[in-house]
């Protein structure tokens, strides 16, 4: 019996429609899926939703992927470098600019982080609605004890 398959060319699972839930069974394609989706910085919901499975199913197969989800953004670049390279050394021109504009960028990353311009470091401190008011309160005090001061010292020059 041939498999069945949905919309989207995902095989349908043996008993699906059926009276109870059929285990779901994570295969070498979906583990390249995740990993691929982590690097991109999906959230789990949307990446259990690619999958067809739920957060909870996705967390329960896929946890040792998930834990290194930082990790997944330069695993994906470190692949990409290496297969311009790899096309590059066999004379592909188009893979060879490719990697010069890979290394470029990398460069520029890694100047800006090296001066700090590449981070947040630098972004003034958020202030709340209350430190906003008190400082136009103090402000508008200023303001009218310069008036009240002005007044009196016009006042004096007329006596």
């Amino acid at each position: 019996m041939e498999p069945n398959f949905d919309l989207f060319g995902h095989p349908v699972r043996e008993g699906f429609g059926n009276r109870g839930r059929p285990p779901y069974e994570p295969t070498e394609k979906d583990r390249n899926k995740v990993k691929l989706l982590l690097a991109l910085g999906w959230a789990n919901q949307r990446i259990a939703n690619a999958l067809g499975v739920s957060p909870a199913t996705l967390k329960r197969y896929f946890r040792a992927d998930m834990k290194e989800r930082d990790a997944m953004r330069d695993r994906l670049d470190a692949r990409r470098f290496e297969i311009a390279f790899e096309q590059a050394n066999a004379g592909n021109v188009t893979a060879l600019r490719e990697l010069g504009a890979m290394i470029d960028r990398n460069d520029r990353m890694s100047i800006e982080a090296s001066m700090g311009k590449g981070g947040d470091d630098h972004r003034p401190e958020k202030v709340g609605k209350k430190v906003i008011d008190e400082q136009r309160a103090h402000a508008a005090d200023a303001d009218l004890m310069a008036e009240l001061e002005s007044e009196a010292a016009t006042q004096n020059a007329r006596h």
